[in-house]
């Protein structure tokens, strides 16, 4: 009889401590909490890595900032980072801290543009790090704005003065920093 209320005591108190984390999970997490915050040391060796090509006088690209600051292994143009996520990384439309944002080419970008999610702010704002914005400079958390009738993160503005939204920019998502098979997040 002693054992039998000793594992529903147990049982109790870790469906409390269960109950009360349920708050920290997101959709897009399927099963697994969604990171609050980008990795701290991808982000540092990132910036550092950035700084020391800025103090040789080498160009600073979107591209090699986002693959160190987010773990996520992909080559190529920014553009070509959608594609080349598909059956390797999980994908979606909705933001996450740690994911590569996907801009989608278009006529100002022709190659396209990558950038991670250091905070999602809510479900329509986030905070971006990415290099290259601007020409050879590293941006860090600067806000992007959902504008996408469907609030499916396709259209976006960025914040590139303070208090200033860009033009309207079509996005095509986020890649999550996790390879299929670890999560089975995919659309």
């Amino acid at each position: 009889m002693t054992q039998g209320l000793a594992r529903t005591t147990l049982l109790c108190a870790s469906l409390a401590l269960l109950t009360a984390c349920g708050d920290t999970l997101t959709k897009s997490s399927m099963g697994a909490p969604a990171p609050t915050t980008l990795n701290p040391d991808l982000k540092a060796k990132a910036i550092a890595e950035v700084r020391e090509k800025q103090a040789k006088g080498a160009r600073v690209w979107c591209v090699p900032f986002a693959r160190t600051a987010s773990g996520v292994d992909l080559k190529g143009n920014a553009g070509t980072w959608w594609t080349a996520a598909k059956g390797t990384y999980s994908r979606g439309k909705e933001p996450e801290a740690g994911a590569v944002m996907v801009f989608a080419p278009h006529s100002s970008s022709r190659l396209g543009h990558i950038a991670v999610v250091s905070e999602v702010v809510s479900d329509r704002e986030v905070l971006i790090d990415h290099a290259n914005w601007e020409r050879n400079k590293l941006s860090l958390k600067m806000p992007v704005i959902d504008v996408s009738a469907n609030n499916d993160w396709s259209k976006i503005r960025v914040e590139g003065t303070p208090g200033v939204l860009g033009n309207a920019r079509p996005m095509l998502g986020f890649v999550y920093p996790r390879k299929i098979g670890d999560d089975a997040t995919e659309s």
